[in-house]
This record gives C-alpha cells, sequence and structure tokens, in this order.
C-alpha cells in the first residue's frame, strides 16, 4: 500500500504536480483566480489533512486485507506518485503483486483469490467511509 510522500520523485514532478493541483478546485473551491500565495496555503492545507486521512484508510485496509490476502512484511509505504496527489480525497496505491513472479502470477490469475481480495478491499472502504462520512453528517448538525 503506498500513500503519498512529502517529497516529490523529482523536480520536474513537483512542478507538474503543484501546476495541475492549483488548477483543481478544492472541496468545491476553484482556486485558479487566487494569488499564488493563498492558492499554496490552502493546498497544503487540504493536503495535510488528506494525508492524514489516506494513511488511517491504508491502515484500516492493511488491516482487513491481511485477513485473506498475504501481504510484504512492510506492506505500508510512501511514495510520490501522482495518481495519489488528490488534495482533498484520501488515496492509496495497492500493488497486489508482480506477473513476474510465479506465486503472485497464480495468485493474480486465480478467480477465487482476485474475488476474496476484492471483497477484503470493499469491506475496508465501507468501513472507513461509514465511520468518516458518519462522523461528518454528525458535525454538520
Amino acid at each position: 500500500m503506498y500513500t503519498l510522500s512529502e517529497t516529490a520523485t523529482d523536480p520536474a514532478a513537483a512542478r507538474l504536480a503543484e501546476q495541475e493541483n492549483r488548477a483543481d478546485v478544492i472541496a468545491g473551491v476553484d482556486l485558479k483566480d487566487q494569488p499564488e500565495d493563498v492558492a499554496g496555503i490552502l493546498i497544503d492545507l487540504a493536503q495535510r489533512e488528506t494525508k492524514t486521512f489516506s494513511v488511517q484508510f491504508a491502515q484500516k485496509l492493511i488491516g482487513t486485507i491481511k485477513q485473506t490476502t498475504r501481504l510484504h512484511k512492510e506492506p505500508l509505504k510512501s511514495a510520490g506518485f501522482r495518481v495519489l496527489r488528490a488534495p482533498d480525497v484520501p488515496s492509496v496505491l495497492v500493488e497486489l503483486g508482480y506477473v513476474s513472479n510465479k506465486e503472485d502470477l497464480q495468485s493474480l490469475s486465480s478467480d477465487g483469490w482476485r474475488d476474496r481480495t476484492a471483497k477484503s478491499m470493499a469491506a475496508a472502504i465501507d468501513g472507513y467511509f461509514a465511520t468518516h462520512l458518519a462522523g461528518a453528517r454528525a458535525g454538520s448538525n
């Protein structure tokens, strides 16, 4: 499981992510017309909170999926993958195996393994978001 890293993999990736993030709408707020420093602060605040949620979700996912699937000895990692850069949505990249590994390929090719793995991931997603969405609704009253 990968979550977003504090540092980008290279300067070009950092610049690209910054440009793309600035053009995005964060929690319904369009930042295109905001001064650069204000937009940067708002993006940073949103990303900090989202990173925390992403790690919490990854831990929930690991706890659930390890009941049905063999995991790496240290399953929680972080890196600057672009797909994890959503500033306002918890994001986790799940690596299920390598087709170059005979045992992984056998698992990946198994209907039963894929079904069990998908069901455990869905249960983790449902469990995490049911708790967080319920908390958000309770706090808004």
